[in-house]
């Protein structure tokens, strides 16, 4: 499948769930505190199953620019955007090895409407073991994760504005998580051409 038609499928998916998430949060909703109700948190996640590519009427990607190894894009649905950088693993490992995954990605999103910005998600390729935290190490900076389903976001959101800066200036990113079934799993993401992306994406979505 071409990474298009990949993007194509999480941003159907994505976009519904950003946007009903938004009408019943609010704008103040764009990370709840990390406790003690984790379940409460809202699900702008994109994801890479049950969206079917090719659906006319489902909201596609336009591509704004490749930066390195970061896509810049835009979508759109009932009159509200969503931009976002995205960028998949330069490299991965699995213990035990070859456990079978998904495709993971980081995913970078502004919703201007709901004055979101940089809102930073990772998609790990299998459902997390329950209650699990996952990490982002940028340099020698760590960040946990709260996670649900496949999904993972920053567990506390002061932190996130510092975590983008931390990719901004950084060379790479690293993604440890663990599966239900104990799968182990690490990623390594280069961050070679994020700023440059995240720079379209906040030209297209002021």
């Amino acid at each position: 499948m071409s990474v298009i038609r990949i993007i194509a499928r999480i941003t159907a998916h994505a976009l519904p769930i950003v946007f009903a998430t938004a009408l019943v949060t609010g704008a103040s909703a764009q990370q709840p505190a990390p406790s003690p109700a984790p379940a409460a948190k809202p699900a702008p996640k994109p994801a890479t199953t049950t969206a079917a590519v090719g659906n006319p009427s489902a909201p596609q990607p336009t591509l704004l620019g490749q930066f390195g190894d970061w896509g810049a894009y835009t979508a759109s649905s009932g009159g509200r955007t969503l931009c976002y950088a995205i960028a998949k693993p330069s490299s991965q490992a699995t213990q035990p090895a070859g456990r079978p995954r998904d495709p993971a990605y980081i995913f970078i999103a502004t919703r201007p409407t709901e004055n979101v910005r940089n809102e930073i998600s990772v998609i790990i390729g299998y459902p997390f073991k329950p209650g699990y935290e996952a990490s982002v190490d940028v340099g020698s900076a760590k960040y946990a994760m709260f996670t649900q389903n496949d999904g993972a976001w920053v567990k506390n959101p002061a932190e996130e504005a510092r975590m983008v800066d931390a990719m901004r200036k950084g060379s790479d990113l690293v993604v440890s998580g663990e599966s239900g079934k104990g799968t182990k799993s690490t990623d390594r993401y280069t961050l070679r051409g994020l700023g440059q992306a995240l720079d379209r994406v906040a030209q297209e979505c002021k």
